[in-house]
């Protein structure tokens, strides 16, 4: 995981060079902001945390020992340091930023060779380690977001679409607790699941092609009053973002991967698409966005089969939390985001394998388009 870190900030660094300024955007941090972050992060939930071998339950209020870097914490706390401050900070140059990295991953180490075998010891190693594969795919997007060529595969193809039919049942959600879960995982319930038929795969640019061709950006009544609002603020010229029109490209449209141009792949999944985009084709085809609970029931039956990890999946569901709910020490995770906001489920390309678990719940507002995400649909 670290090697990919660095191989991704050294191709953003020699890319943008310098002090690796970017315009600021709601959706993405400054890059030399994400490399400290990623340290910090690190650094004060394992070196600097005495509750460490508490795990979930550990208190965030206990008093932490001194940064390997001075005044980190107000240069790289997400909930002390509000999103359009990080583009003013005086922050480290990038030769700094990578030595706190790697002396913050040399005290972590030492750490673990000390650290019991237990679920509670390992807790914040493990959510160390998933928080920066979350902030790798976080830097892709940003790299996707500039067009920066980066080394990155974009997924390739996905079969022809077809409904399976999935019989209903009471289906057991939510982690026990063996193992690491994060808080929003845990609270185990049942849920009842009635039949319904789902894509034996997410869409692909052939299902969405003619959504495009046949006017579906430009006719609202295909979007919810909120989704019709965006697409004309979000995506002016009616199309994806990253694809335009290019009659030297079969098809007539191309689309951008990390600065290249490439044409539309029509059998490659549809990506970079908001949740508004997911339920306007819906309403446009006839179809319905599952629930996470569907999509859940149907990943497990189908296995490999349901040929979910290359784009994440818009659901239907609001990120909520379980019965139960309890926040962990890191308490900004979960618990400010119970808004309202969709589920989406399965991972991406550019997910770390150890993150694609299937009881896995990422979220997003509705109008993210940046995210490397399609969908995949039921039957009405």
């Amino acid at each position: 995981m670290r090697a990919q870190t660095l191989a991704l900030f050294g191709a953003v660094s020699d890319t943008l060079g310098g002090r690796l300024d970017i315009a600021y955007a709601e959706e993405v941090n400054p890059p030399l902001w994400e490399i400290g972050h990623v340290a910090w992060f690190e650094e004060f939930w394992i070196a600097r945390n005495p509750e460490r071998q508490c795990g979930a339950a550990a208190t965030v209020e206990s008093p932490r020992a001194a940064s390997l870097l001075p005044a980190s914490d107000a240069l790289y706390d997400s909930n002390r340091v509000a999103h359009a401050r990080r583009w003013q900070l005086p922050l480290p140059d990038a030769r700094r930023a990578r030595d706190y990295l790697a002396q913050a991953r040399d005290r972590t180490r030492a750490l673990l060779r000390q650290t019991p075998d237990d679920e509670a010891s390992l807790y914040f190693f493990r959510l160390v380690l998933a928080h920066e594969a979350m902030h790798h795919e976080a830097g892709l997007m940003i790299a996707q977001g500039l067009g920066l060529p980066v080394p990155a595969p974009f997924p390739v193809v996905v079969p022809p679409r077809r409904d399976v039919a999935i019989d209903g049942t009471t289906l057991t959600v939510g982690a026990d607790g063996g193992g690491f879960a994060f808080d929003n995982e845990l609270g185990t319930h049942d849920v009842e699941v009635a039949d319904f038929a789902i894509d034996g795969a997410p869409l692909a640019w052939r299902d969405w092609l003619p959504f495009i061709e046949g006017g579906g950006y430009e006719d609202a009544r295909h979007w919810s009053t909120t989704g019709w609002a965006w697409r004309q603020r979000a995506l002016p010229h009616g199309l994806p973002r990253h694809v335009a029109r290019d009659d030297a490209f079969e098809q007539g449209l191309k689309r951008a991967a990390f600065g290249r141009w490439h044409g539309l792949a029509l059998d490659a999944p549809v990506l970079h698409v908001s949740a508004h985009e997911a339920q306007a084709w819906c309403r446009w085809a006839g179809r319905r966005l599952p629930s996470e609970h569907e999509w859940t029931r149907a990943a497990a039956l189908l296995g490999a089969d349901f040929h979910a990890g290359q784009v994440w999946e818009w659901t239907a569901s609001p990120f909520a939390p379980w019965p139960g709910f309890v926040a962990h020490a890191y308490r900004d995770y979960s618990m400010p985001w119970f808004d309202g906001r969709p589920v989406l489920k399965g991972g991406s390309f550019a997910t770390q394998p150890f993150m694609k678990d299937a009881r896995y719940r990422n979220f997003f507002v509705a109008g993210r388009n940046d995210v490397f995400a399609g969908l995949r649909t039921c039957a009405l």
